[in-house]
């Protein structure tokens, strides 16, 4: 999965990137100072991995991972190009959902686009951009899409009666996320590639001062994302990466003198799972401890695919047991004893945290 961080300059992208993904990315106090996108990619944390490692000791535990995306600062204007704005957006295309971050704290010692901070504004520009960008992409496909329904093809005359409901409903500066789609349009859509389509997780970033409270700007957000279909969390970028530069030992010591049960980390993977309908499963044995990350509502052989394509062509059954069960027995021979390790056949659909044994043919 990739994450792409966006946001106006100086909102404290470059920072939370720093902060998740220890990748030094550049952090400086003007505009565009991240041209070419920063990439880094992340261990998604999952406490289940360590309690079944202590439980195998395998030779190596391997978690599941996120990609996560810096991308330049845009500014308003950007579908029209201003500030190099569609190169960024080309970069915001290739990634699978937008992490957005908002400034909602005031410091006069950091320099704003728009001369200081205003949660709801800053946030529409943003939007906007990516709106007129799909905007404009719609518009040439649809002089496409008309010309080719002088045929009378029935499918091209649906196509263009979906792109003329989804022009007016991007034209009254709505995002394409928002648009109340039909089970008969959904296939016009899978060659859209809209910005605005793509799963929006806001990220209020707040002074060290409000960790633990909700100041007004990102109150104000929040009702900004759940009107627009999007998920919203609270962090502190600074805070995160003063914790990144801790030793481990001394991380919770300092998480717990703030207050916060989860790093921002934790807290945007969680929300991002949950935004692209993800789940994991995981594989235990003396060799490694595994999480794989699936699609909610993924078949067995198709999870089983995940693993090798040979898995999946040569599927017979799925022997199945949940994370829960099997932590109270801690043994899998105990686990069959006792009969709480399941025979799953190709309809069942897998469940965050199964421990799974795949058995096929060659």
């Amino acid at each position: 999965m990739k994450l792409a961080i966006v946001g106006l300059p100086n909102v404290g992208k470059s920072t939370l990137f720093n902060a998740i993904t220890k990748a030094g990315a550049l952090v400086a106090n003007y505009p565009f100072a991240t041209i070419e996108p920063n990439v880094g990619v992340v261990n998604v944390p999952d406490f289940r991995l360590e309690k079944l490692s202590e439980i195998f000791h395998p030779k190596k535990t391997i978690p599941t991972t996120i990609e996560f995306v810096d991308i330049a600062g845009l500014v308003e204007g950007a579908s029209q190009g201003e500030g190099l704005g569609n190169k960024f957006l080309s970069n915001i295309r290739e990634t699978d959902a937008i992490v957005h971050v908002v400034r909602c704290f005031h410091d006069d010692n950091v320099t704003h686009v728009s001369g200081s901070a205003d949660a709801l504004r800053d946030a529409g520009i943003i939007e906007l951009e990516l709106i007129l960008s799909d905007m404009d992409y719609v518009e040439r496909r649809l002089e496409r899409v008309t010309k080719l329904a002088k045929s009378n093809d029935r499918t091209i005359i649906m196509e263009k009666e979906f792109l003329e409901k989804l022009s007016q409903h991007l034209s009254e500066e709505n995002p394409a996320r928002t648009y109340p789609l039909s089970e008969s349009e959904k296939p016009f859509t899978k060659e859209l590639f809209l910005l605005s389509a793509k799963p929006v997780l806001f990220v209020a970033n707040i002074s060290e001062d409000d960790i633990g409270s909700m100041p007004p700007e990102a109150e104000k957000l929040k009702g900004y994302a759940t009107s627009n279909n999007a998920k919203f969390v609270t962090i502190s970028a600074k805070i995160e990466e003063e914790l990144q530069s801790l030793e481990s030992s001394e991380i919770d010591e300092y998480m717990t003198t703030l207050g916060l049960e989860h790093s921002g980390l934790d807290v945007i993977i969680r929300e991002s799972y949950e935004l692209l309908g993800l789940i994991s499963f995981i594989t235990v044995g003396e060799n490694e401890v595994r999480a794989w990350t699936i699609k909610k509502g993924t078949k067995a052989p198709q999870a089983a695919g995940k693993i090798h394509s040979d898995f999946e062509r040569g599927f017979i059954r799925a022997e199945v047991i949940s994370y829960d069960k099997f932590i109270d027995l801690k043994s899998i021979a105990k686990a069959r004893e006792e009969g709480q390790i399941r025979s799953e056949g190709k309809d069942y659909i897998m469940q965050d945290g199964d421990l799974t044994l795949f058995r096929f043919n060659v």
